[in-house]
């Protein structure tokens, strides 16, 4: 039976929970508000199905090489492109599937609050609902997988999106015959996951600030632009409408100070350029080192691993711009798709924190929005506005790593 006795271990996948025979396995949530396996031992049968389908255990050790397909896209329909993250690629892609008689799965809000869970669509006009990153675990729940199983057993083609850990999840729970070719797994260049009781708590602390009922919860909201895109809370009393950018936002703070992320992401294995999926989707702010001809507004970078994902891109072709990359040029530069993001020590009390002080306290505390904060806001925002925040960004991180390399010396 599984065990977990290092939470890095736990990818928190709910593969394990998917596979019992006997549902004895049942996920528990830890006091940092992320879920991990518990097995009933009376009702086990040590039947050991629960570790075949951990994709932990069976990370494999190396990154194997094997044939890739690069393109970069952005969807033609630019109320689609607005909306996503950043080219529309995901829509494009499942919109096909559903069209041919397929069924999309991906990470959508429970209805009627903002909780993220895995949730299945066979209308296209439903697929609004996975546009825009979540940044937050998924709840992917104890029959998601058998749910994708079972559209497979009946013959439709089904598309999977998720973090790389829940594609290997589903990858090992599903098997590879050829009954289930139909299964097209879509995985993303993930930071890492944060915890749903971070975020739950932060709408309970702007909800005591902003008031009204809120709408919709944006976590890359293209308000102010894709290369300045902001957290933004809709209300529905619109005047109190809120969009704030990385650089003042507190839940955007947290996540890129590695404070809220999942323990496995600070050792995560799924950290590799040859996938078991069969696309990889992931950003392209720097459009203009690939090409002067397409727009700044969203670009999605797509990594094909097998056939059956290039023959899914090229199947859109009618519906997206569509440019082909040499592979090695793609991934280059991208640290994400190789690394894990570094563990921050001071996490520990920041979760104590967030389980013993109000929200609103827990977050002024954490993150001030002092004066150096407020100008380097403005100045964000200034540089978006001239146009000039990619030159501006570039030239940043170029100083800071010349200085790092000096101080190195």
């Amino acid at each position: 039976m599984i065990s977990i006795k290092d939470k890095k271990d736990c990818c928190g996948c709910w593969a394990c929970a998917n596979a019992c025979p006997r549902q004895c396995v049942r996920m528990k949530e830890d006091e940092e508000g992320f879920l991990y396996p518990e097995v009933d031992a009376d009702t086990c049968v040590d039947c050991g199905l629960c570790e075949k389908v951990c994709p932990v255990i069976n990370a494999a050790e190396a990154d194997e090489p094997h044939a890739q397909w690069g393109y970069l896209l952005q969807h033609r329909d630019e109320s689609v492109r607005r909306e996503s993250t950043s080219g529309g690629a995901f829509t494009a892609l499942a919109a096909w599937v559903i069209r041919h008689g397929g069924v999309v799965f991906g990470a959508g809000y429970r209805q009627g609050s903002f909780v993220v869970e895995h949730q299945a669509v066979t209308r296209v006009e439903d697929l609004g609902i996975f546009r825009n990153s979540k940044y937050v675990q998924s709840m992917m729940g104890g029959n998601v997988y058998k749910q994708v199983q079972k559209y497979l057993h009946e013959g439709r083609s089904v598309l999977f999106s998720g973090t790389p850990c829940q594609i290997e999840g589903l990858r090992h729970y599903i098997p590879q015959d050829a009954e289930y070719s139909g299964l097209i797994c879509v995985d993303l260049v993930c930071h890492g996951i944060p915890s749903p009781r971070i975020l739950e708590r932060y709408i309970d602390a702007q909800s005591s600030l902003i008031g009204g009922r809120f709408t919709n919860v944006l976590f890359r909201d293209k308000y102010y632009g894709y290369h300045y895109s902001s957290f933004s809370i809709y209300n529905e009393d619109r005047s109190k409408d809120y969009h704030k950018g990385v650089d003042t936002n507190a839940y955007l703070r947290a996540f890129f100070n590695n404070l809220s992320d999942r323990p496995s992401c600070y050792d995560c294995k799924f950290k590799k350029r040859y996938r078991h999926s069969d696309l990889t989707l992931w950003d392209c702010f720097p459009i203009e080192k690939f090409t002067k001809e397409w727009d700044g507004k969203g670009t999605t970078r797509v990594l094909a691993h097998t056939e059956k994902g290039r023959k899914l891109v090229e199947a859109v072709r009618d519906d997206v711009r569509l440019m082909e990359v040499e592979p090695d040029r793609l991934v280059d530069g991208v640290r994400e798709m190789f690394h894990s993001v570094p563990y921050n020590p001071k996490r520990p009390q920041f979760f104590r924190d967030c389980n013993e002080m109000q929200p609103v306290d827990f977050f002024n505390k954490w993150f001030p929005v002092t004066l150096k904060v407020r100008l380097n806001a403005f100045a964000r925002l200034a540089c978006h506005k001239l146009g000039i925040y990619t030159l501006a960004k570039r030239l940043f991180m170029v100083f800071y790593t010349r200085r790092d390399e000096r101080k190195g010396n």
